[in-house]
């Protein structure tokens, strides 16, 4: 999953956006203001922001409501340094979705903001299913027909990614946009390989193929083809 951090603190965008890449392999994109913000939110597509309220040039408030009012309905959690329930009911009603006030667990962090996504992606439960693949997304642990399979991160991060659209034809640009963080053009031309590997993993031993490519157009989560070769 792709997060939009907003946090002008180096250290703290540094301590938040380790964890967030190292503990669930989010993709992460850092502004330090809340203009830069703005910008990469209207180019990208974001499955959770990030959000701190004290920030230069566009306050944490201002970036929250040109989001809204722009029609982006991504998940925003808040970071705020503001207790007062009157500060909190505000920031709810204007679009926020979740806040922790600072300071706070790395921990707690993590779990609301993979909770968020869930949400937003309509998925309540950590497991996920399609047909005979299981995912659980809190041990990162995957299995098709009961059978553990081993991936790399980036496989990992591929087949999550699939199996919240499944049966949607998704194009390498987005699959890339979402696995790393923007200066993804650097892994472009390993995408294919990625793919091949998870697929051969996927379908060791199966009788179904699990990721279809469909040429010039993307790859496709869809269990229920027959293997070939």
């Amino acid at each position: 999953m792709r997060v939009l951090l907003v946090e002008d603190e180096v250290r703290l965008a540094e301590n938040v956006a380790a964890a967030l890449r190292d503990g669930p392999g989010f993709a992460v994109d850092h502004a330090e203001d809340g203009a830069t913000a703005i910008d990469l939110a209207g180019n990208r597509c974001y499955d959770l922001v990030v959000l701190d309220l004290n920030l230069p040039i566009l306050d944490g408030p201002a970036v929250l409501r040109r989001l809204r009012a722009g029609g982006d309905t991504t998940a925003v959690l808040v970071l705020t340094a503001r207790s007062e329930r009157e500060s909190i009911v505000e920031l709810l009603n204007a679009g926020a979705d979740d806040y922790l006030t600072k300071p706070f667990d790395l921990g707690e962090l993590i779990a609301r903001a993979k909770a968020l996504i869930r949400r937003g992606k309509g998925v309540a439960a950590t497991t996920l299913h399609l047909g005979d693949i299981e995912m659980n997304t809190s041990e990162q642990t995957v299995a098709r027909a009961g059978r553990f399979v081993t991936l790399s991160p980036i496989e990992y991060k591929i087949l999550e990614y699939l199996m919240h659209r499944p049966r949607v034809v998704v194009s390498k640009r987005e699959l890339l946009e979402h696995i790393y963080d923007y200066n993804w053009e650097h892994h472009s031309n390993v995408i294919e390989a990625h793919v091949s590997n998870l697929r051969r993993k996927l379908d060791s031993g199966a009788e179904t193929s699990s990721i279809e490519t469909l040429r010039g157009r993307g790859y496709r989560l869809q269990v229920g083809r027959e293997v070939v070769g």
